[in-house]
């Protein structure tokens, strides 16, 4: 049932794909701020409280429902899968702007690009070139397919089904919304939230590695992930993007970025110190859009095939 709900999930949002601003997201970001109003006292146990509220006022209901349907109906149990499943994958969330993006650069438009990469970002890219915008759009969809389709994809397979789903796109938008916004930056209230969502991102991140790994160039991405995933911040990002750096012969990532912390170093000096090894790999260029578009094909088909024979064992068990 749950490979059916996802191969309808997916069609369904080929033909009408969840805006970014849909009803349903915008309830749980103003969800989210209430909560961060309510508890945020300004240490981390109240990060802690405050999780595990969002948490259980999103997830129980819809695990709620879906034993009480199972009890009923199998049919009604499936609609509420495909349902939450339809709201928490993303495939098609951001692909307008990977495609917009790379059809201006392709049209040699650099300000549109600039412009398409600061409106998906929300970063500041009026300095940007043409191989530094690659590099962030291709960067910036790894993860996003990561976050939205196959994080979802692990916790679909738990017993607890489509509140797995919701249990995985909440803790990932708290572990974003509670620590990147101004007023909480670097605040004690989100640093809960941010350890449970690697906690939960854990497995997920490394299952996405390999299946970048096993669809690309398995050698390059294995190399790439042992030797330099440990170097970003985020250690699951850190695995994501090497691997999928590996798999696509594309190098992503600076030195600057994922090089060990050195307070007033320079920055030119670093990314030119032979000393310092960066990543293998070519710069990032328009053919790597286009590569990054088959890896994550490929990815996908991959994981329907794996949850394609997890389904056949449990018809058979």
């Amino acid at each position: 049932m749950t490979l059916f709900s996802i191969l309808i999930a997916l069609v369904l949002e080929q033909f009408r794909p969840l805006r970014r601003d849909n009803v349903i997201y915008a309830w749980v970001s103003a969800l989210a701020a209430r909560v961060e109003h309510s508890f945020n006292a300004g240490r981390a146990e109240h990060g802690r409280l405050g999780w595990i509220v969002m948490i259980s006022l999103l997830v129980l209901p819809t695990l709620l429902i879906y034993w009480l349907l199972g009890a009923f109906s199998v049919i009604a149990q499936l609609v509420w899968t495909i349902l939450i499943v339809y709201l928490t994958l993303g495939f098609r969330h951001y692909s307008h702007y990977f495609s917009a993006i790379q059809i201006a650069l392709n049209e040699s438009n650099l300000p549109e690009a600039r412009r398409l990469l600061a409106e998906w970002t929300r970063a500041d890219t009026s300095e940007m070139d043409a191989t530094e915008i690659v590099r962030i759009a291709v960067e910036r969809a790894l993860m996003t397919t990561h976050h939205h389709v196959f994080g979802v994809f692990f916790w679909l397979l738990l017993p607890i089904g489509p509140a797995g789903a919701v249990l995985y796109r909440v803790a990932e938008y708290l572990s974003r919304g509670w620590n990147m916004p101004d007023h909480l930056k670097d605040e004690p209230f989100g640093v809960f939230a941010r350890r449970a969502f690697q906690l939960i991102d854990w497995v997920p991140a490394r299952l996405t590695a390999i299946a970048f790994a096993i669809v690309g160039n398995f050698e390059d991405a294995v190399y790439a992930w042992r030797n330099f995933a440990h170097r970003w911040r985020n250690e699951s990002e850190g695995i994501i993007l090497a691997s999928g750096s590996g798999a696509m012969g594309v190098r992503l990532g600076t030195p600057a970025e994922y090089a060990p912390d050195m307070p007033g170093v320079d920055i030119a000096a670093l990314e030119s110190n032979p000393d310092i090894e960066i990543l293998p790999g070519d710069e990032p260029s328009l053919r790597a859009l286009q590569s990054t578009v088959g890896l994550i094909w490929r990815a996908l088909l991959l994981w329907i095939l794996l949850l394609l024979m997890v389904s056949i064992a449990n018809w058979l068990g």
